[in-house]
């Protein structure tokens, strides 16, 4: 089920231990340690393999996340807003990843721009639970979603390339 690559990807990103949300406020600060640990490896380890996509950065608390990804068609870089909450029932929960400007321009995401994951990633996180965390949401939920969708709304003529110069 799992190709080559993503087996190789995921096992770069260091499994998380510590079963908290952000309800458990003792032990909460020790899972967000130890998810900036593996969004650090998962980044270092995306640039030195020259596949960088990706910014974020989140609230004092680790509670909301926000940042830019991206995605590269024909030569050409398409940027996005995108955001999450951490549910209060995290990590058995996966946040739910939205990308705010093409909210309703694909039939693969819910109200508000939230990715659609429930068919492919929900499963396999409920199966990872407490050991996968936002860098693994991201390697294994946004990234293929990207892969997907992305391509699908230019040929269609949905979204357009802007140049940020």
């Amino acid at each position: 089920m799992v190709d080559d690559s993503t087996r190789k990807t995921l096992s770069n990103i260091p499994l998380l231990q510590i079963r908290a949300g952000p309800r458990e406020k003792d032990i909460w600060v020790q899972r967000l340690k130890e998810e900036y640990q593996a969004l650090i490896k998962y980044v270092e380890n995306n640039k030195q393999s020259g596949s960088d996509w990706f910014r974020l950065e989140s609230n004092k608390e680790g509670t909301k996340w926000f940042g830019k990804c991206w995605y590269m068609h024909n030569l050409l870089k398409y940027e996005f807003d995108v955001e999450f909450d951490i549910p209060v029932t995290y990590p058995t929960t996966a946040p739910e990843i939205a990308l705010p400007e093409l909210d309703g321009k694909t039939a693969k995401m819910y109200r508000g721009g939230k990715i659609c994951l429930t068919d492919h990633f929900k499963p396999l996180w409920a199966r990872n639970v407490p050991k996968f965390g936002i860098a693994h949401a991201m390697a294994l939920g946004l990234a293929p979603w990207l892969a997907v969708e992305i391509p699908d709304l230019i040929e269609k003529g949905v979204i357009t390339y802007k140049d940020n110069c």
